[in-house]
């Protein structure tokens, strides 16, 4: 029988006795809520309303039934090979979908769960001989264990599987998980999906630049090359995104970029996702580490015009010619940043990830 421990609570229970009494007194705030999710899907509670985290538009809720859960868990388990009596680490927000469903791979798989608030630090209190046969994280969180904390890669090593998902993975971040002996996988999926419904290993022999589907998930495409999905437990109803991808076959795809990340400069249709990991070459080269972004911003001439954000408080008109210099080196002209705009702290969304639009909205 699976447990769950509240950390820093020092609370352990087993999924037998979790409801067996109030706990209020003795959990945080945080914990409580994690706790009134266990209970609820122990009693058999057969629908569940979850929040997008509003990083592609307007944060909607979205009511989630129990079977459809259930499913994406054991998809999961199934691909990861997860087994009863496993250990897992739930770092992710369990009012969202990512950590929601770290809550429910335990439940449904019998797995024995650690919980610790959300932090971009999420292993800094943890004993460095701890050890989590499943750990999931954003990226933010992995790249600051890494960067920050390397006496604690250890409790990272200890995984049988990574996941990585809620944002796209730096060519910084992966190169720096060549390091890790554990396998480490990029997932893709959103709240409508029920979680990830794709994978990508980032390292080791499982290393793919493409992504492929969990048992029974089906792709194509529409008109515009943005990915259709199709999966069995949803009642088959296709999901229609705004991601541009390549087929590689109808359960693998490489992901190209967002469709409306598609800035349109002088008639030229340019993919920001591109731009973005040339220009994290060039800033990793200058040791410009912080977070950025590319995006189009209006233009009296060209409609729209390339823009580069960055996350820092100034930067000297000698550098940002240096930037410059380098980007058109490496990019087609249209592609090139016509303006570089420091930003001191970027927006977020409530589950860290950047909200592109609030940071833009200031400068239109």
């Amino acid at each position: 029988m699976g447990s769950v421990t509240f950390y820093h609570s020092k609370v352990t229970l087993s999924f037998e006795k979790i409801q067996s009494g109030p706990l209020q007194d003795k959990l945080t705030n945080y914990e409580c809520i994690a706790w009134q999710f266990c209970c609820d899907w122990l009693a058999g509670r057969e629908t569940f309303t979850i929040h997008t985290s509003g990083s592609t538009g307007i944060p909607k809720a979205i009511e989630l039934d129990r079977k459809q859960i259930a499913a994406s868990a054991l998809m999961t388990g199934n691909t990861l090979k997860l087994q009863s009596g496993y250990t897992a680490l739930v770092n992710l927000n369990v009012q969202y979908i990512a950590g929601m469903m770290m809550l429910v791979r335990g439940l449904v798989l019998d797995l024995h769960l650690t919980i610790l608030e959300p932090s971009s630090l999420p292993v800094a209190e943890l004993p460095v001989e701890s050890r989590f046969d499943f750990q999931s994280y954003v990226p933010l969180q992995i790249q600051t264990i890494l960067e920050k904390a390397p006496e604690k890669v250890a409790i990272l090593n200890t995984a049988k599987a990574i996941i990585i998902g809620g944002a796209p993975v730096s060519s910084l971040l992966k190169d720096m998980l060549q390091h890790l002996s554990a396998p480490v996988y990029q997932t893709y999926g959103m709240t409508e999906t029920v979680s990830h419904i794709a994978l990508r290993g980032l390292n080791g022999p499982t290393h793919h630049d493409y992504y492929t589907a969990l048992t029974g998930v089906t792709f194509e495409t529409d008109n515009r090359n943005c990915l259709i999905i199709h999966v069995p437990s949803l009642n088959n109803d296709p999901i229609i995104t705004n991601d541009v991808v390549e087929l590689v076959s109808d359960t693998s795809f490489r992901w190209k970029g967002r469709y409306d990340n598609v800035i349109n400069s002088g008639g030229v249709k340019i993919q920001a996702e591109h731009v973005e990991q040339v220009m994290q070459g060039i800033l990793a080269d200058m040791n410009l580490l912080q977070r950025f972004f590319i995006k189009g911003m209006p233009h009296p001439i060209l409609g729209e015009s390339v823009t580069l954000f960055l996350e820092i408080e100034d930067l000297s008109p000698e550098n940002k010619d240096l930037i410059l210099q380098k980007a058109k080196k490496l990019l087609a002209r249209y592609e090139v940043p016509r303006q570089i705009i420091c930003v001191n702290q970027f927006a977020e969304t409530p589950t860290a990830k950047v909200d592109r639009q609030k940071t833009v909205l200031p400068f239109l």
